[in-house]
C-alpha cells in the first residue's frame, strides 16, 4: 500500500499587506491543513507505537491530519530556496519571537508580528505545521486531528500520572492532564477509590496520601445569581477532570495516579514533521494533484528550529531515525535544537503527555523523557551497561547546532548533553557544534520590557539573546551549503575548571546580602517505569527510584560577580549592570526555596560606591565599572564588536546591542541613575 499525502489550502494572501522584504521582496501567506493516510506495515511506520491498533479507511490505511501555515517569498526564485521550519512548542511559532525579536502570534499578518524581518530578508520560506496531537483547540493553536487506538474497538486501559502544581490560591478544579491547553486521558471510572491522589511539599519529599472522600473526578461550574449579587456553583461529574474542594495549596506537588482511557496514537507526530518536510522539499504534487506550493525542485535544503519542549522533539526525531524519509533521502539538512537540555520527548508511549515539560527540581520530577542517550557523542551508560548516542545514523544524520542557556545546566540537566554519564567532558561530533549561552535564562523573551518576580525571589533574567539564534542560522547555512565550518563550540568543561558540581558552585558564588541560593543542580535518578517501557507502554506509576544519585548534573563556574564562565557570554554579560543567573527561587508560601520552573534570575549592583558600603555587598557598584551611562554604552559597543569577531554574533546586531544599552538599559535593570 502506498502512503498518501494531501493538502487543503484554506487561504492564499500576501503577508504583511506585501511589504517587501529585502532583496527577497514581498511575501505570501498560506494556510491550510495536510492530510496523510499511512500503511501501518509499512518499514518506516514499524515503531510507532499502537498504530496497529488505528482504525482504517476503505484502502485500508490509518488517516489523521494536521494544520500548518507557509510564509513564501511571492517570487520563488528571488528567495534563498530554503525551508525553515519552526517545529512551534506546544502548538505556539515561536520562530518569529526568537530570529525577527517579532510580536508573538499564531497567525502572523502585521508588520508587528514580522520584527525586524530577518527570517524574510534571507529569503526562507518559513514553515509551521502541529506536530503534538493532545491539544486542544484556542489561541490560535496548530493543532493535529490522531486516531485514537482500541482492541478491537473495545478502549484500551492504563495507568496514569499527572501533576498540578498552583500559584494561586482558591483553585479547587484542574484538568486530569494539568494543562487547560491539552487533551486529558478520559478516567475510566469516577470513583475515587480506584485512584490515588497525593501531595507533597518538594520534589523529593515523602507523598502524603489524600483520602478518596475529600476530591471528586469532578468540575466546579460557578456563577452568579439571577439578581447578580449571591453566588452559585455547580459541582459536575467529570471524566476530564480533578476537584478538590478545599482547593489547592499554592507550590504544593499534588500527583494523580489513575486508570485511563482511549490513548492516542501520539507517535505520529514524528511522522507528520518527516513526510510534510519532505514533500516540500522534494515533490512537484500531492496525490490528488495539487501543486506543491513551494514549486518544484524550487527548494535545495530545509533546516529546523525548536526550542524547549520541541528542542527535545529534535533530538527525539533524529534519535529515533525520522531524517530519512520513505524513499531514502534526507529530510532535514541542518538543525538547531535550542534549550531542550540533555532530554528526549515523552511522545512515543501510549498514556503520553506530549505537553509535559520533562524533569525540573520542584516540577515534574521524574520524568522519563530525561533518559540515555544524553549526549550527541556516543558514550556508554555506566549506571546501565548501554551503549548509545542521539547521532548514529552518517547517512541521514542533519548537521547540529546545539545551544542552551545557564537554566538548562540548573534544571535541564544541560551537562550532560557534553559529558558522559559520569561527567567527565566528551567532544562533540564534528558535525556538531554546541553553544552555552551564560548567564542567561530559558525564555529569555526579546520583547521583555521590564522584569518581574512572579512567584519567585527576584526579578527574572534580562539578557537579551536572539542575536545568538540569527549567527547561528547563518552558520548552518553557510556549514551546510559552503562547508565553511562555524566557530568552535563554547561551553564549560570539567577540564578547565569552568564546569563544577553544586559545592563547587557554592564556594564561588559571591555572598550577595538577602540573597538565598539553591544547593546545587536539579538531579537526575535513575528511574525504573517497568518491563514494558521500551516497548512505548508506560506501566509502573510513579516510577521506582533505582539509584537517586543517578547522574551527575553540574553547572558553569562563576566569576566574582556570579557570573557564568567558559560560556557564550552575550554583550550584557560581558559588560554587565547585574547578576544574572539561569536559576531562580520559589517565595515563600509557593514552595519556598525551591528552584522555579525555567526561571532566572537579575541582582542587580551596587548603584554607587555608598550603597555597596551600605549594604556590604562585595561586587563593585555600577558607578566603580562606568563613571557615566556613556561609559556603559562603550563597553557594550567593545563587547560587542568583540563577539562579531569572532563570529558569534551578525553584523547587523552590534548596533541593537549599543541601541539597548543606551541610558543604562534603564527599564530592564531598573536602574536609577541620572
Amino acid at each position: 500500500m502506498k502512503t498518501e499525502i494531501r493538502l487543503s489550502i484554506a487561504e492564499r494572501t500576501p503577508f504583511t499587506g506585501g511589504m517587501e522584504f529585502g532583496t527577497t521582496g514581498p511575501y505570501e501567506r498560506i494556510k491550510g491543513r495536510v492530510h496523510f493516510a499511512v500503511d501501518p506495515g509499512e518499514q518506516a511506520y514499524s515503531g510507532i507505537t499502537d498504530l496497529d491498533k488505528a482504525p482504517r479507511n476503505e484502502k485500508g490505511l490509518v488517516d489523521y491530519s494536521t494544520d500548518f501555515l507557509i510564509l513564501k517569498p511571492l517570487e520563488l526564485e528571488k528567495g534563498n530556496r530554503r525551508i525553515f521550519f519552526d517545529w512551534g512548542n506546544r502548538g505556539n511559532i515561536r520562530a518569529l519571537q526568537f530570529f525577527n525579536d517579532a510580536v508573538g502570534s499564531n497567525d502572523p499578518q502585521t508588520l508587528e508580528e514580522s520584527g525586524n524581518g530577518f527570517l524574510f530578508r534571507r529569503g526562507y520560506s518559513v514553515v509551521f505545521a502541529g506536530w503534538q496531537g493532545d491539544l486542544l483547540a484556542g489561541n490560535g493553536r496548530f493543532l493535529m486531528d490522531l486516531p485514537v487506538a482500541t482492541d478491537q474497538g473495545k478502549s484500551i486501559t492504563g495507568l496514569v500520572r499527572c501533576e498540578y502544581i498552583l500559584q494561586e490560591e482558591g483553585v479547587t478544579t484542574q484538568p486530569l492532564s494539568g494543562w487547560a491547553s491539552t487533551r486529558s486521558h478520559p478516567t475510566v471510572s469516577l470513583d475515587t477509590r480506584q485512584a490515588t491522589l497525593t501531595r507533597r511539599q518538594y520534589g523529593d519529599s515523602p507523598r502524603e496520601v489524600i483520602p478518596p472522600d475529600q476530591w471528586m473526578f469532578a468540575r466546579d461550574e460557578g456563577g452568579s445569581g439571577l439578581d447578580g449579587v449571591s453566588k452559585q456553583t455547580a459541582i459536575v461529574p467529570s471524566d476530564s477532570n480533578l476537584y478538590l474542594p478545599g482547593g489547592f495549596e499554592p507550590g504544593w506537588i499534588y500527583e494523580l495516579v489513575y486508570t485511563g482511557k482511549d490513548p492516542l496514537v501520539l507517535g505520529l507526530g514524528h511522522t507528520a514533521v518527516r513526510d510534510f518536510i519532505s514533500f516540500l522539499k522534494y515533490d512537484a504534487s500531492d496525490d490528488e494533484g495539487t501543486p506543491n506550493p513551494l514549486g518544484s525542485g524550487k527548494i535545495e535544503k530545509a533546516y529546523g528550529w525548536g526550542r524547549s519542549q520541541t528542542g527535545r522533539a529534535i533530538r527525539d526525531f533524529v534519535y529515533h531515525g525520522y531524517n530519512e524519509d520513505l524513499k531514502g533521502r534526507k529530510v532535514f539538512d541542518g538543525l538547531l535544537p535550542h534549550v531542550s537540555g540533555a532530554g528526549l520527548l515523552w511522545m512515543n508511549h501510549r498514556f503520553a503527555n506530549a505537553v509535559s515539560p520533562a524533569g525540573q527540581e520542584h516540577e515534574v520530577h521524574h520524568n522519563c523523557a530525561d533518559r540515555f542517550p544524553f549526549s550527541y557523542t556516543e558514550t556508554t551508560d555506566h549506571l546501565t551497561g548501554k551503549t548509545d548516542a542521539i547521532l548514529k545514523r552518517p547517512k541521514s544524520d542533519p548537521l547540529i547546532i546545539h545551544t542552551q542557556s545557564a537554566t538548562e545546566y540548573w534544571q535541564r540537566k544541560g551537562s550532560l548533553v557534553h559529558t558522559d554519564t559520569r561527567g567527565n567532558d566528551l567532544d562533540p561530533p564534528e558535525g556538531v557544534r554546541i553553544y552555552a549561552w551564560g548567564s542567561s535564562e530559558h525564555f529569555a523573551d526579546p520583547k521583555m520590557i521590564r522584569p518581574s518576580k512572579g512567584p519567585c525571589q527576584n526579578f527574572s533574567n534580562v539578557v537579551r539573546t536572539s542575536f545568538f539564534c540569527r549567527a547561528s542560522l547563518d552558520h548552518l547555512d553557510l556549514w551546510v551549503t559552503q562547508e565553511i565550518a562555524p566557530p568552535p563550540s563554547r561551553f564549560p568543561k570539567r577540564s578547565d575548571g569552568t564546569l563544577v558540581d553544586g559545592p563547587e558552585w557554592q564556594n564561588q558564588f559571591p555572598n550577595i546580602p538577602g540573597i538565598a541560593i539553591p544547593g546545587g543542580p536539579a538531579k537526575l535518578p535513575l528511574l525504573d517505569f517497568g518491563s514494558e517501557f521500551e516497548k512505548g507502554l508506560l506501566s509502573l506509576e510513579p516510577p521506582q527510584v533505582l539509584d537517586a544519585e543517578g547522574y551527575p548534573t553540574l553547572v558553569p563556574a562563576v566569576d566574582d560577580d556570579g557570573n557564568d564562565r567558559g560560556c557564550l557570554n552575550a554583550p550584557m554579560v560581558l559588560a554587565p549592570l547585574a547578576t544574572y543567573t539561569g536559576w531562580n527561587l520559589r517565595a515563600r508560601g509557593q514552595g519556598h526555596g525551591a528552584k522555579y520552573q525555567f526561571s532566572g534570575s537579575t541582582i542587580p549592583f551596587p548603584e554607587t560606591p555608598e550603597e555597596r558600603q551600605v549594604t556590604a555587598d562585595p561586587r563593585a557598584s555600577i558607578l566603580e565599572r562606568y563613571p557615566n551611562a556613556e561609559s556603559y554604552v562603550e563597553a557594550v559597543r567593545a563587547a560587542s564588536r568583540q563577539l562579531v569577531e569572532e563570529r558569534y554574533m551578525l553584523e547587523e546586531d552590534l548596533e541593537r546591542c549599543v541601541e539597548w544599552a543606551k541610558d543604562w538599559d534603564r527599564l530592564r535593570h531598573r536602574i536609577r541613575l541620572p
